[in-house]
C-alpha cells in the first residue's frame, strides 16, 4: 500500500492511511515499522475502520533526528498528536506494541481527550513496569542496558548482525527489520528510544493512570516482558480494563497469532462496554 508523507514539527513522517470510518491508530515498536501490522490491516479494513499506521520517529521511512533527547517520550507524544492534527482526527482508537504500546499509554495518560480507547500489546503501563517489576522482569530487560553503550551498534551489527539475530530470534520477519536497520544511522535512531527513556542514570517520566477504556494483551512466549508487568496495569486504569493472554506466541504476537489477535482487537473495538 502506498505511504503518505506528512510534516510534523519540521520532521517528515511516512504513514499508511487506508480506509474510511472510525480511525484506528497503530503504533509499532523496536526494531519495526508500520509493516509489523501487515496481518492486522486486512481485518481492520474489512471491518470498516480507517487504519493509520505511521513509521514512528527514527524508524522506517520517517525522520531520524541525531540527538538522543529527540526521542524522549514527551516528543514522541507530540508526534502522535501532530500526526492526528495533520490528518484532522480529533480522536482515534489507539493500538500499540512494544515501544508503541509504551507510547500509547503515555499518549492516553497525557492526552485522554484524543483517545477513544487503548489496546496495549506486550507492554503494560510504565508505572507497572517500573514500580512493581519483579526480579524476573529486570532479568528479562538485560538488553536495555546493553543498548545504552556507545558501541551497541557495532556489537549488534557485527558478523552479519549475529547478536541482533539472537536477540530477535523469535521475530517472524526479522530479516525485514534488519534490512530497515542497515542504512547508516537507522540502528542508532532505533536505539535512541532506549537511550532517551530507559537510561539507568535518568529519572523516568512519571506517567499517570489513564482514564480511558483499555485492554492489555500479553503472550506466553514473550522473552522480554513478564505477565505481571501487564496484569499489574489494572491499577493504573481508571476505566474499564480487560486483560487477554495469547498462548503459543512470541513477543511479536500480532505476527504469530494474527487470527486471534485480530479477533480480540475487533471484539474490543466493537464492544464499548467490555
Amino acid at each position: 500500500m502506498p505511504l503518505k508523507q506528512l510534516k510534523v514539527s519540521d520532521l517528515n513522517f511516512a504513514l499508511l492511511d487506508e480506509g474510511e470510518g472510525d480511525p484506528v491508530l497503530l503504533l509499532h515498536g523496536f526494531p519495526d515499522s508500520h509493516t509489523v501490522w501487515r496481518k492486522q490491516l486486512p481485518a481492520l479494513l474489512g471491518a470498516g475502520y480507517r487504519v493509520i499506521a505511521p513509521d514512528l520517529r527514527g524508524f522506517g521511512a520517517s525522520a531520524k533526528p541525531l540527538e538522543v533527547e529527540a526521542y524522549a517520550i514527551p516528543n514522541l507524544i507530540g508526534d502522535v498528536a501532530g500526526i492526528m492534527d495533520a490528518l484532522e482526527l480529533a480522536t482515534a482508537h489507539v493500538v500499540g506494541h512494544d515501544w508503541g504500546a509504551a507510547l500509547a499509554w503515555g499518549f492516553a495518560a497525557f492526552m485522554p481527550a484524543r483517545v477513544k480507547d487503548l489496546v496495549a500489546l506486550s507492554v503494560g503501563h510504565p508505572a507497572s513496569f517500573y514500580g512493581s517489576a519483579p526480579i524476573a522482569q529486570r532479568e528479562k530487560s538485560w538488553y536495555m542496558l546493553l543498548f545504552q553503550f556507545p558501541n551497541a551498534e557495532e556489537l549488534l551489527a557485527a558478523n552479519d548482525w549475529q547478536l541482533l539475530r539472537e536477540w530477535g530470534r523469535h521475530h517472524a520477519h526479522l530479516e525485514h527489520a534488519i534490512a530497515a536497520m542497515s542504512p547508516k544511522g537507522a540502528l542508532t535512531a532505533g536505539l535512541n528510544w532506549y537511550r532517551a527513556n530507559v537510561n539507568p542514570t535518568a529519572v523516568p517520566v512519571e506517567v499517570p493512570p489513564v482514564d480511558v477504556r483499555a485492554m492489555g494483551v500479553w503472550s506466553d512466549g514473550d522473552v522480554f516482558l513478564t505477565e505481571e508487568s501487564m496484569t499489574g496495569s489494572a491499577r493504573y486504569v481508571n476505566a474499564p480494563w480487560r486483560y487477554e493472554r495469547v498462548n503459543e506466541a512470541s513477543h511479536w504476537l500480532q505476527l504469530d497469532r494474527p487470527e486471534l489477535v485480530n479477533a480480540l482487537l475487533l471484539d474490543f473495538l466493537r464492544n464499548e462496554d467490555r
